[in-house]
């Protein structure tokens, strides 16, 4: 249910404020993330990650549930549900940014772009400036976005028990790869 409304809250945000022809949207996304270190790779999967992108202006939202990610073991996705993410208090994540060189990229032609993507990343509670360099890639009216970016779960006020703390990097890799199409109006 909670999925459902904010899949609808992003749907009404994106198709009022400009024009459908200039907006492409997906709700099945997928968000990666990792953490690696000398004892364990921990690897989790989110599929239905909702993102407008507004070719005209750039202007680019993902936003997703945090129970949504799925682990390997189901110990681990309780135990970041539970203890790391805290997602009974902070069930959604969302990034509100642009693509900042939004002018060099070509939407109506085919091939692939470099994009700079900077803003705003919410994850627990915590709202910090991000930026990093991804693709666009326009192919048959569709768009696929991809990037990467690094998040230190300090930042973002997530502790890490002592107990387990060699487990976990204290930097994790988020990868995004989105395949958005034309917003119908």
């Amino acid at each position: 249910m909670k999925k459902q409304i904010l899949t609808a809250v992003i749907i009404l945000f994106a198709a009022s404020s400009l024009p459908a022809q200039d907006k492409y949207f997906t709700k099945s996304g997928k968000i990666v993330f990792s953490s690696k270190t000398s004892m364990e790779n921990i690897e989790a999967h989110n599929k239905s990650v909702t993102c407008v992108l507004d070719t005209k202006t750039g202007n680019m939202q993902f936003a997703l549930l945090m129970k949504g990610f799925e682990f390997e073991k189901a110990l681990m996705q309780e135990h970041f549900n539970e203890n790391y993410a805290e997602s009974h208090k902070f069930p959604k994540a969302e990034f509100k940014g642009q693509v900042i060189n939004n002018n060099e990229i070509s939407y109506t032609k085919d091939g692939n772009y470099t994009a700079k993507v900077k803003g705003k990343l919410t994850i627990h509670g915590e709202t910090k400036e991000v930026e990093t360099q991804g693709t666009i890639t326009v192919k048959g009216g569709r768009i696929e976005t991809d990037a990467v970016f690094h998040v230190t779960l300090a930042d973002y006020k997530i502790e890490i028990p002592a107990l387990v703390k060699d487990n976990i990097s204290k930097t994790v890799s988020v990868t995004i790869d989105c395949t958005l199409d034309l917003l119908k109006s």
